[in-house]
């Protein structure tokens, strides 16, 4: 068979050692693939014992580890970015009023938004997006060739059919200085549904954090290493990743709850 006396010796002894897996062991290794095969490569130790403890398995960090170390699932790296919007100096900037409180007690308190940038074959695709802050929800987003005020306002238009909030609610809307969010346009619009601006300080990313995480893990979790050769492929890969993000994917924030879980529960909690 084309090998020596002594691997011949050593295949024998592990084979004798080797024992069986039990059906729960198989279970484990197959969820836990599954949960890294969903989540794109991404999900390490931490963010894979969370849903296998939920469903049910007795599980800690470096026992996961271990297994996925012998399964060969490996968590790609993740690149620099670089920012998209520039700001108008002819705009007025009202000051920040959110002071990094990321985690408001209800919803309809406190959204956030912003724009990034996504690379197609067929050129450069721009997605502006609504966050609630208090559940970390995706309420709002569009997408578009250009980078301009229209996107902005289609997000925050797609926010309010979604969320319809009162005008008395003291809503507050967060993003950073630039122009598409300080334009007349969307500033008028923002008053005419009776919510309060609130804008970053000048070159401090860290002020819209939670926002920028996202934009952090839609491009270096899911969209890493796939090249997308037209903006309408682009455009369904970036819809099916919010709605896994909002409905599985488990934040700390919320107590390891994906975002509409703990929207779910605060509701049950108020009512």
């Amino acid at each position: 068979m084309g090998v020596s006396r002594s691997a011949y010796y050593a295949w024998r002894t592990s084979l004798a050692q080797s024992k069986p897996l039990n059906s729960t062991v198989w279970r484990l290794r197959l969820r836990l693939k599954t949960l890294f095969d969903e989540s794109r490569d991404s999900l390490g130790s931490r963010g894979l014992v969370k849903p296998l403890r939920q469903e049910g398995f007795t599980v800690g960090r470096y026992r996961v580890r271990t297994l996925m170390k012998i399964l060969n699932l490996t968590v790609q790296q993740r690149r620099a970015d670089k920012a998209t919007t520039v700001r108008d100096p002819s705009h007025g900037v009202v000051d920040n009023h959110l002071h990094r409180v990321f985690n408001p007690h209800r919803i309809n308190q406190a959204w956030a938004g912003d724009i990034t940038y996504l690379r197609t074959c067929e050129g450069w695709h721009y997605l502006a997006i609504v966050m609630d802050l208090h559940s970390r929800r995706l309420i709002g987003w569009a997408l578009s060739v250009h980078i301009t005020t229209d996107l902005v306002l289609q997000a925050l238009h797609h926010a309010l059919v979604l969320r319809q909030p009162n005008h008395s609610s003291g809503l507050m809307f967060h993003s950073d200085r630039g122009s598409q969010y300080t334009s007349q346009r969307f500033q008028q619009t923002r008053a005419l549904h009776g919510i309060q601006p609130s804008i970053s300080g000048k070159g401090a990313c860290y002020h819209n954090a939670v926002v920028e995480r996202f934009f952090d893990s839609l491009k270096h979790e899911w969209l890493k290493n796939i090249t997308y050769p037209t903006r309408s492929a682009m455009t369904q890969d970036v819809q099916a990743y919010i709605c896994y993000y909002n409905h599985q994917r488990l934040h700390t924030a919320n107590g390891d709850l994906s975002p509409v879980a703990f929207e779910q529960m605060t509701l049950k909690q108020v009512s």
